[in-house]
């Protein structure tokens, strides 16, 4: 008998995942418009769009790629985190957070119960040479006997995620899109090239872009990513989700 996994797109990063008898949720963002954030004391990008859900319910575990960026844990996030037996996050992630916060070291694996494992895996928050300035990001394989689901977290394309697509089949990859540029010319997330190398890097895998609207600093939309895939002939590739709508995978 086949399990069925849920999708629900609340919006940004956020989705919640419901699979193996668990609700998951990636980043927490579930500000109403207009909230803005700061980079270096000045203001940097604020929310166009709420959530498409605020009725979220039950969550066995919050699963985040990082704290310190308002587009992935904003205020009404960070508070909701405290009503989530766990949250899983970079190890110093875990330290700034506390109270239910856990750590993982990149390749670190944990049993959420006895069907639905999660490993963090690596990613990186924009061009080389990056990290002293955005700091540790993480994204996750969650995995069950029958299926395996690749969050990115906020990354860009690079050697991590070719390790990912060497250690792990994915069906699904969910892709931490929209070419975000909240500090200058470069992208921090991916951009519709970085879509496609993913694409490419798990041939077998579906891809289902988030964190592509809904915040200012999104340079790139979802039929950005739809007209990418269709000139190089894969848009049965992609999957783009509808805010708000529970979807089966």
């Amino acid at each position: 008998m086949k399990k069925v996994v849920n999708i629900i797109y609340i919006g940004g990063p956020t989705i919640i995942l419901e699979i193996g008898g668990l609700r998951l949720m990636t980043d927490p963002t579930l500000d109403p418009p207009g909230e803005e954030f700061m980079i270096n004391g000045k203001p940097a990008y604020h929310k166009i769009e709420g959530p498409a859900e605020t009725n979220i319910g039950k969550i066995d575990a919050v699963l985040l790629s990082h704290d310190q960026h308002g587009d992935n844990l904003d205020n009404a996030g960070r508070e909701f985190l405290k009503s989530v037996p766990k949250t899983f996050t970079t190890k110093v992630g875990a330290e700034r957070l506390r109270g239910n916060a856990v750590g993982l070291s990149t390749w670190e694996s944990i049993a959420l119960n006895n069907e639905v494992t999660i490993t963090s895996t690596p990613a990186r928050h924009g061009p080389a040479g990056i990290k002293q300035i955005s700091g540790d990001v993480t994204g996750f394989i969650v995995a069950t006997k029958e299926m395996q689901v690749y969050l990115t977290g906020d990354t860009v394309f690079y050697d991590g995620i070719e390790e990912v697509a060497e250690k792990f089949n994915p069906k699904y990859v969910f892709i931490f899109a929209g070419a975000a540029k909240p500090r200058g010319p470069f992208n921090v997330t991916m951009g519709t090239n970085d879509a496609i190398d993913t694409a490419f890097a798990f041939p077998g895998a579906t891809i289902i872009p988030v964190h592509f609207e809904g915040w200012s600093h999104y340079t790139e939309t979802g039929e950005m990513l739809r007209q990418s895939f269709n000139a190089l002939g894969i848009t049965d590739r992609l999957k783009i989700l509808k805010s708000g709508v529970k979807t089966e995978l």
